[in-house]
């Protein structure tokens, strides 16, 4: 072989070792990405596409890493599962306020812990991203949950509301059940 072939095959090979890098990498971030978001992974694949999901996921990944996510101290947590209390009992004579209050017990939880949290709507799906960093589990279960408040009409209004109350104490579990784990 000449020269010039040798020179040809080696570019070939190192360009073939640095696609098989390539993809490898691709892998490893996929694998990542699914493993921490979990079921929120494939619900963003599916509403967005492989690539852009990736980058939003990664982004929001990022994001999160940039928050001061702190533990709950216990007369913190405490306090919560009162208020929560208090909600449940108010369901049955004002099961829209109750679920409001539960939804409010929540975005406070997520604000004392550290994460972004605005009461605009157009910012809650911002937040329920950032929630599914950490908690992927229950992030569809907020999504439904916020969702069932704007369903507050008609014959069904107070089964919507007993799912979102429903809903939102899983969120509520999971939030104060991590910190329970995280503390101890």
């Amino acid at each position: 072989m000449e020269t010039w072939e040798w020179i040809v095959v080696g570019v070939a090979a190192g360009v073939l070792v640095l696609l098989v890098a390539a993809l490898v990498r691709i892998k490893r971030r996929r694998a990542h990405l699914e493993e921490r978001f979990g079921t929120e992974y494939h619900r963003t694949v599916s509403g967005q596409g492989r690539a852009t999901a990736e980058r939003r996921l990664s982004e929001t990944e990022q994001r999160r890493e940039e928050l001061d996510v702190r533990p709950l101290p216990a007369a913190a947590r405490e306090r919560y599962l009162e208020e929560w209390r208090h909600a449940e009992a108010r369901f049955v004579h004002d099961p829209r306020d109750a679920v409001r209050t539960a939804e409010r017990v929540v975005m406070r939880v997520l604000s004392d812990r550290g994460y972004e949290v605005d009461g605009d709507d157009d910012d809650f799906e911002r937040r329920v991203e950032l929630v599914a960093v950490d908690h992927p589990n229950v992030a569809e279960r907020y999504r439904h949950g916020h969702a069932m408040l704007g369903h507050v009409e008609g014959a069904e209004a107070t089964e919507h509301l007993r799912k979102a109350m429903v809903d939102f104490r899983v969120v509520l579990d999971e939030l104060l059940e991590g910190e329970r784990a995280a503390v101890a």
